[in-house]
């Protein structure tokens, strides 16, 4: 089974199908990464994959970053050394900008730290689920971020058009005590959240290009980096 990929959302676009029909799809920029670090269940309590996407100049990459790829000559490693302590395997790159893991289970191949993993991987997956991180509004009122109609702009209602309305029940009410219920849409942050868009059917693969196109929208702006792995969706009949 494919762990997955990180890359980059390109935009939305539109291709045609063989019968003429528009199909509306996102270009995502996919791969090549570089395996990072292996998790191991005795070392680390956990088996996950570490991959890195992209490459940060070095000038604006810290030294922890390069550490993280490369041997710098720290003096952790110093010690290390003298203590004979096994050195932990580096991936020998350049800083990557995006990293993140991806949980391995049983059945999933072996993966070694530098190696690169390109679009082949998701060349046969019918289907993905896409993670990203949403676009951030700020703080955002009842009617922006949940379609509340407000009151209406008639004789009377004086600068309260927008207004969320009550929250909670009359404090006689038997029971409430005017208690605001749990989940009670309200005014607040909105967005800059991780969201994951699931069952994303795969339109095409462009493997020399590195580039994937899926049905639909996929969470975050233009540009903004996002994980691809198999779907974990289980479904008894997968749409067409």
């Amino acid at each position: 089974m494919a762990v997955g990929l990180l890359g980059r959302k390109i935009g939305m676009t539109q291709v045609y199908a063989e019968d003429g029909s528009v199909i509306p799809v996102t270009v995502i920029e996919a791969g090549p990464c570089t395996v990072l670090q292996v998790r191991t269940v005795e070392r680390d309590q956990y088996a996950a994959v570490q991959l890195g996407f992209g490459a940060k100049p070095r000038r604006l990459a810290s030294r922890s970053e390069r550490g993280h790829v490369a041997s710098i000559g720290s003096k952790r490693a110093k010690a290390r050394t003298e203590l004979k302590i096994e050195p932990v395997a580096k991936a020998d790159c350049e800083p990557p900008r995006f990293i993140r893991e991806f949980r391995l289970e049983e059945g999933d191949a072996a993966y070694e730290v530098g190696q690169k993993l390109t679009l082949d991987l998701l060349s046969e997956v019918a289907r993905v689920d896409v993670i990203g991180m949403i676009k951030g509004r700020g703080h955002a009122g009842v009617m922006k971020q949940h379609n509340f109609g407000g009151l209406r702009a008639s004789h009377g209602v004086q600068r309260h058009h927008r207004a969320g309305g009550s929250i909670g029940s009359h404090g006689c009410d038997r029971g409430n005590s005017g208690k605001i219920k749990k989940g009670k849409r309200m005014a607040g942050r909105w967005g800059n959240e991780r969201v994951t868009a699931r069952n994303l059917k795969v339109v095409r693969v462009d493997v020399p290009n590195n580039v994937i196109l899926v049905y639909g929208a996929v969470p975050g702006p233009n540009g903004g980096h996002i994980m691809i792995r198999n779907t974990k969706k289980k479904r008894k009949s997968q749409p067409k």
